[in-house]
């Protein structure tokens, strides 16, 4: 079903449902998602509308985990305030969230050394979400697109995806990583992870990490899918730092690299020009992770 969302949509929702909400104004926001349109909710809250049926699954979801969680981090991460239902404009449940300061990362610029120190807190923030133990999370399935599931889950995609690259990227040695990374497993006890943990979700206010959002991906299971942000936006000394950190297993490793090759030939698939700089970025995350 495609549905028009608008901030006009956003507001007869908001007249109709939180009645308390009637004057505030509702605006876009600087970049929209794919998954789901946010606009703020006045000075202080944001209104988030999944596009279609299997990201509204996430919805509530996030409302019943998200306030058990938010206890264990030092930086933010979304508070819920309400939920919206489905109705005749719009079939679908929504939320009505905290606003939180900052900016996205892929609407900032870092030097060097902010990306260095990014990466510290990035560990950081990810092995506090590892840890946590006494909240129970859902196993990975249609509804966070398998992310804490074997890798293998996108083998059908990945090796049609390297297939289609055949000719602009070594389909070879991307066949097999893709194998080897296969042959391994988590084998200790699964992990919580946020399961989109990609630089629209990671916010930065005055120089430093202030929140990470969009935990509709969440899941308890193997760490590997988080762990692809190692090559999508770090890079040198940065990427050290972040492997350092994470003091994860090679097998571990190996299948980050393998997350990381799916997800970079899928969006290479999906870009007309393959010469064009948003190309030539998904073919040097392509190389760096077979390479390293």
């Amino acid at each position: 079903m495609n549905i028009d969302i608008t901030p006009d949509l956003a507001r007869k929702l908001i007249a109709e449902q939180f009645p308390e909400y009637p004057s505030l104004p509702i605006v876009d926001v600087e970049k929209q998602g794919h998954d789901n349109r946010t606009y703020r909710l006045g000075n202080h809250m944001l209104i988030r509308m999944p596009t279609a049926e299997d990201y509204a699954l996430k919805v509530p979801k996030e409302q019943e985990l998200l306030p058990q969680l938010a206890k264990r981090f030092s930086v933010s991460i979304p508070a819920p305030i309400k939920m919206g239902k489905p109705s005749t404009d719009y079939p679908y449940p929504f939320s009505i969230y905290k606003w939180l300061p900052g900016k996205s990362i892929n609407l900032l610029t870092l030097t060097a050394q902010d990306k260095e120190q990014l990466a510290f807190d990035l560990a950081k923030f990810l092995k506090k979400l590892q840890v946590i133990t006494d909240v129970e999370g859902p196993d990975p399935g249609q509804h966070n697109w398998w992310r804490g599931d074997h890798v293998s889950v996108y083998g059908k995609g990945a090796r049609e995806q390297i297939a289609e690259l055949v000719e602009i990227i070594d389909a070879s040695k991307a066949l097999a990583l893709w194998g080897r990374a296969c042959e391994t497993k988590w084998d200790k006890k699964p992990v919580w992870i946020h399961g989109d943990f990609a630089i629209g979700n990671i916010l930065m206010d005055s120089g430093k990490l202030s929140a990470v959002i969009d935990f509709g991906g969440a899941a308890v299971g193997d760490p590997a899918c988080d762990l692809v942000i190692a090559w999508t936006y770090l890079f040198g000394k940065a990427r050290e730092i972040f492997i350092s950190e994470m003091d994860m297993d090679t097998d571990t490793w190996l299948r980050a690299r393998a997350w990381t090759l799916w997800k970079a030939t899928f969006e290479l698939c999906q870009i007309a020009d393959k010469n064009s700089p948003e190309a030539g970025l998904q073919k040097r995350i392509i190389d760096e992770v077979m390479n390293g």
